[in-house]
């Protein structure tokens, strides 16, 4: 079969997803309520449904007040069983895989159950769907005449006791749909090889003959990947060797630090980007509008949606609210139950809605990572807008950044001590660092109380990083890969410290 027949099938199989989404838009708080429904109806006769007394559940009410909040090690003596080969625990279903996640500001691995229903009715589905709403939204996209070239994990997939555990991104290529597989660049073998630095050289190799016309991937290792490829090429824009590329499907970190890399990169008005919200526990949001920052939350997907505001998380009074209670520019933790068998359980992320109709959300950061000491609550949504803007006025290009405090010693005041790697650096590190500093101000008036007259917090200091410190970092610590991120902010010196002692070598 032909690519272009492939292109023009895939095409019209993927519009007609259209009708099933726009139910959920019309109607998300039935959907959802119905959802629930199905879930407990599900899970009823299993371990925690039996506890929990889920086959006499009627309403939403009844489900928060006797299914308790989990974090993953309150949930994670459940998990342990099942990767024992253990069945009916939390899901009626045999969970056979599981996600391996390092997270970013906890060392100790986490595992996360995929059941074969939400690997299908979720993770595929959206994906899917993601495509479906690029080409309803761009008809003269020509997607399928190439190929997707992909960036994973690096971690292969192991297996014992009839279970097998790996990244998310490695378990996902492992089950592809043949369609899918078709349309994608590098081979699976390449894709989920282990050591990473022989895998980018495979890649390359690979997809420099192909006509790629997508990426997908985190933009962090991307970025690593893109300018190895432009190196290796002799090329001097990603256009020149692949001329039909038209998309960038991005997630799993901010993409505010990365932008003028990849517009440089591709330096291409028409070029379009697609941020995903998906993650081991699931796939939750999508953009949905061309050129959009706002993400359209998946409602009927297997997935239920509770939220904890911020302003009294970790009180030990917290509250979680449903859809149908959430409030505009509000920041709340996400808690989902899922077709896994994950019972309100607190991902750790932290969002905002940007619109109730339909639901659209921005992801703000983390509810363990960011900067509280002293009162100042700073999200990973105002360091990346900050630095942002102060790169522009300083016609700067940051490539990574990680921040933490400086605690106060006697007499001398706090303050906030960022890394940060350029790929192009200011030509005035101070006056960047003042910018930067007003910035956060503006974006955060707790961090401007705090920082009024010097009160609480001195101005920031900013180390400047030698080049690929990060990348350096992460190679130490054993996180390369698609799947690991740059600790950005964090309440403790562990990382700023590690970085800055390698810094000075």
């Amino acid at each position: 079969m032909s690519i272009p027949i492939v292109n023009s099938i895939a095409s019209w199989f993927l519009k007609k997803r259209i009708h099933q989404m726009e139910l959920f838009v019309k109607y998300p708080n039935e959907v959802q309520h119905e959802l629930l429904h199905h879930l407990v109806e599900n899970a009823k006769d299993t371990e925690l449904g039996k506890k929990f007394g889920f086959e006499s559940i009627q309403n939403y009410k009844d489900f928060s007040e006797r299914v308790p909040l989990f974090t993953y090690e309150e949930f994670q003596p459940y998990i342990e069983r099942a990767r024992q080969g253990e069945s009916n625990i939390f899901w009626p279903t045999p969970i056979k895989m599981f996600a391996k996640s390092s997270g970013t500001t906890n060392a100790k691995s986490k595992f996360i159950p995929i059941s074969e229903e939400s690997l299908e009715d979720c993770h595929f589905a959206a994906g899917k769907d993601l495509l479906c709403v690029y080409l309803n939204n761009n008809p003269e996209a020509s997607l399928f005449t190439g190929k997707n070239l992909r960036l994973g994990g690096s971690k292969e997939i192991y297996r014992n006791n009839g279970t097998s555990f790996g990244d998310l991104s490695a378990l996902l290529i492992d089950n592809m749909p043949f369609w899918a597989t078709y349309s994608s660049t590098p081979k699976n073998e390449i894709s989920l090889m282990n050591d990473w630095e022989e895998k980018m050289a495979a890649i390359i190799k690979e997809t420099r003959e192909e006509n790629v016309t997508s990426l997908a991937g985190v933009p962090s290792w991307m970025l690593v990947l893109l300018n190895q490829v432009i190196e290796k090429t002799e090329v001097s824009h990603l256009k020149e060797l692949w001329p039909n590329l038209e998309v960038y499907f991005h997630g799993g970190v901010s993409f505010e630090p990365y932008r003028s890399q990849y517009q440089s990169l591709i330096p291409d008005r028409n070029f379009k980007y697609y941020e995903i919200y998906n993650a081991s526990e699931g796939f939750f949001a999508i953009q949905d509008q061309n050129n959009s920052d706002e993400l359209l939350l998946l409602l009927d997907y297997g997935i239920f949606y509770e939220f904890i505001p911020m302003d009294n998380f970790g009180s030990g009074e917290e509250k979680a609210i449903p859809l149908a209670e959430v409030e505009l520019g509000k920041n709340y933790a996400l808690v989902i139950t899922t077709n896994a068998g994950l019972w309100r359980y607190m991902v750790g992320d932290t969002v905002k809605f940007t619109s109730l109709s339909p639901y659209r959300i921005k992801i703000t950061g983390r509810t363990k990572h960011f900067i509280n000491v002293f009162g100042e609550e700073l999200i990973i949504e105002n360091t990346d807008k900050a630095i942002g803007i102060a790169s522009i006025v300083h016609q700067a290009d940051v490539k990574d950044y990680s921040v933490g405090p400086i605690f106060m010693e006697g007499k001398e005041k706090g303050a906030h001590q960022w890394v940060i790697e350029f790929n192009t650096p200011p030509q005035d590190i101070e006056a960047f660092a003042s910018s930067l500093d007003k910035e956060l101000q503006k974006l955060n008036s707790d961090y401007e109380a705090k920082r009024k007259n010097d009160t609480t917090l001195k101005r920031l200091q900013l180390v400047v990083a030698k080049e690929n410190l990060f990348y350096e970092w992460l190679k130490k610590n054993d996180k390369l890969g698609g799947q690991h991120k740059i600790p950005r902010l964090s309440n403790s010196r562990r990382f700023v410290e590690e970085l800055i002692e390698m810094n000075n070598k």
